[in-house]
């Protein structure tokens, strides 16, 4: 097997720049622990980089072809090789309880969507870097204040030091996607267990970006708040006006008015 064709039901954009790959498997710290999943891997490109390290690297793979041509050119990967679909694989399965980082360039379809199962795994994943759509990348890493800052930019950044590295140009892709791309890299925080109800800060969250033109007052009406906390100043900002610490801050008061 010579190459994998690309696929759009998958997102599969080929990265096809060596110096790209390499610049991206260099942005892992690995600081105490050494296993890697990269997701999404394609033909190995990022994949080839990982190996030259001294680093336990395993990969995940949707695309039966793409796990075929790997098998195929990369024996170091033997018995590493997930056919998985990521956003559903129970991870403990490979890892047991070790911690891993991960890595990829992930399919800007579901990017999104790994990022959410990352903060599901955090317990598990000190450490997350990979490519993803420009516009996806800058709102994960935003402050408040921004139109793009949003539900991943709280939630990624509650529990990570979010951190966007290096833009990506359109050709150094096969084929090449309609956008730019943009690297970043999130490292999990010395002490990310929230002084909150984590359950109701997700909650809260998602609540209040839903509507976010709306201030809080508005946007949290479901959370039955009482009249004399509906008086608070905060509930007169929209959600795009508060920081990670100011929802966690958020979240204690309304668990205090008893929901």
């Amino acid at each position: 097997m010579d190459k994998v064709k690309a696929k759009k039901h998958l997102g599969q954009h080929f990265l096809k720049d060596e110096s790209i790959a390499k610049d991206i498997a260099d942005t892992l710290t690995l600081k105490g622990y050494n296993k890697v999943l990269e997701i999404g891997p394609g033909m190995g490109v990022l994949t080839k980089y990982l190996l030259e390290k001294d680093i336990d690297t395993y990969v995940i793979e949707i695309d039966t072809e793409s796990v075929a041509y790997l098998n195929a050119h990369y024996p170091k990967l033997h018995g590493k090789i997930l056919s998985e679909d990521f956003l559903r694989y129970n991870i403990t399965k490979t890892f047991a309880d070790e911690p891993f980082a991960i890595i990829g360039n992930f399919p800007y379809n579901i990017s999104s969507q790994i990022v959410f199962r990352t903060l599901e795994l955090r317990e598990r994943i000190p450490e997350f870097s990979g490519m993803f759509q420009k516009e996806v990348a800058e709102r994960i890493c935003e402050k408040k204040g921004s139109k793009t800052y949003g539900i991943l930019s709280v939630l990624a950044q509650a529990f990570y030091e979010a951190e966007y590295l290096f833009t990506v140009p359109e050709h150094v892709f096969n084929p090449p996607p309609k956008v730019k791309s943009g690297v970043l890299r999130l490292i999990r925080k010395e002490n990310f267990r929230l002084e909150c109800d984590e359950r109701l800060f997700f909650n809260v969250v998602k609540t209040a970006f839903n509507q976010r033109r709306k201030t809080l007052r508005n946007s949290l009406k479901t959370f039955a708040l009482s009249e004399n906390l509906k008086e608070d100043s905060i509930f007169d900002l929209r959600p795009e006006q508060l920081s990670t610490e100011e929802f966690i801050e958020l979240t204690k008061k309304i668990a205090a008015n008893g929901v």
